[in-house]
């Protein structure tokens, strides 16, 4: 007799037409995993009658749903539908920047990109965004080299090169390109999407599928660590489950191939400053999704989305009071985390940027070690942001390079 292994068991998802419908079988993508635990769960109910026998006399099973989570290492290009699931919009590219006057310049660690003309802030560029230089007669050391912007302005955008290494500084030099590498989903002020999935386990050692429809993403967690691989786990809320005893999903996508993130490659800025004493980040995105029963059915007739909640934790070094008075003062700052998947000039990546943030804690613990700090903050509505403005009107803007 076979029994089911873990390594054998094959994770494949697919956009639903209509929630809770099973998605066509072509077309699907399969998925890199750490676990999948997304299972069939029941409302269950025992009777309460009072009988001579002393013993329960009767018990039911009644609404049925798909609850779980699927949990992975942070890889540029995979998580790509979920994440803009999570934040309700798509991933959309910026168009790239043409026809640049640009010049180069250092500016102590950092160095600034100044056009000739036009704007930078009406072309969409944003702090926190990753760009290169993709094309013009620059020096080799200013091309398709990855640069987090600190700040924007109409014509100076300040950047920090992720990998460390120096540009040139020169210029202008006519006819450039700018690009903000990749594409950038945020929750948005309007139009918000709202997607479900088909999600198959398909146990190809023992040839049996199980097909959990209706689901959607309730909420994000990801992992940020100092040391070791940056994870990612998406809470699941679904419909139902259909099983078979062959794969459901014929041909899929093959799973993506690029390297997963690791935090020791990255840059986090506050306030659009560099710093090096943050030891961790966490993210955390809250769906807020319920369902409710209704008379007639044994599943629930939908998931109706909630407010979009994101909360997180910073753990830093602790060198002085900075972080405390930002904490003591209720000061609000930004957050922008861009980490890659190699230390090479023009490697993948995914970043996050949180415009408008505020901490909730500020606990310093003790030891004998080098003290650290843990921060915990919520997100905020920027509402300052938007187009024309160096941040998006959101709490949460996402780039990534392979989406």
């Amino acid at each position: 007799m076979a029994f089911a292994t873990g390594v054998a068991k094959q994770l494949l998802y697919k956009a639903e037409s209509t929630w809770g419908t099973l998605a066509g079988a072509s077309g699907a993508q399969r998925l890199r995993r750490v676990t999948s635990t997304l299972s069939l769960k029941k409302q269950t109910y025992e009777s309460n009658e009072i009988v001579d026998h002393y013993q329960v006399a009767d018990f039911r099973h009644g609404v049925r749903s798909v609850e779980g989570s699927i949990s992975g290492e942070l890889s540029p290009g995979t998580w790509e539908d979920f994440l803009s699931a999570a934040v309700r919009k798509a991933f959309a590219a910026v168009t790239a920047l043409t026809g640049l006057s640009l010049t180069i310049a250092t500016s102590s660690t950092n160095y600034t990109i100044t056009r000739a003309s036009g704007s930078f802030l009406t072309d969409g560029v944003k702090a926190g965004d990753v760009v290169r230089i993709t094309a013009g007669s620059v020096n080799a050391a200013n091309l398709n080299k990855n640069a987090i912007c600190l700040s924007v302005t109409a014509l100076v955008a300040t950047v920090y090169v992720m990998n460390g290494l120096a540009m040139t500084a020169e210029g202008p030099i006519a006819s450039c390109t700018l690009t903000v590498v990749g594409k950038k989903a945020y929750t948005p002020t309007t139009g918000h999407t709202d997607p479900s999935f088909t999600i198959e386990h398909y146990h190809s050692d023992i040839t049996k599928s199980m097909q959990f429809t209706g689901c959607k993403i309730n909420s994000v967690a990801i992992s940020l660590p100092p040391t070791g691989i940056s994870t990612i786990e998406f809470g699941m809320m679904g419909k139902d489950v259909t099983t078979g005893s062959s794969a459901y999903f014929t041909s899929p996508t093959a799973a993506t191939t690029t390297g997963v993130v690791a935090a020791v490659n990255g840059v986090v800025t506050l306030n659009g400053v560099k710093v090096a004493t943050i030891t961790g980040l966490t993210i955390n995105v809250a769906g807020g999704m319920s369902a409710v029963p209704v008379v007639g059915s044994n599943s629930y007739s939908d998931i109706a989305e909630g407010r979009v909640r994101v909360t997180g934790q910073l753990t830093a070094l602790f060198e002085d009071l900075t972080y405390f008075d930002l904490f003591d003062d209720e000061t609000e700052f930004a957050i922008a985390a861009a980490f890659t998947t190699a230390s090479t000039a023009a490697a993948d990546f995914v970043s996050f940027v949180l415009p408008r943030v505020k901490l909730g804690s500020a606990d310093i613990d003790d030891g004998e070690k080098n003290l650290s700090q843990t921060l915990s903050f919520t997100a905020l509505y920027n509402s300052a942001g938007g187009a024309g403005t160096s941040s998006e009107q959101s709490t949460l803007v996402i780039q990534d390079s392979q989406a």
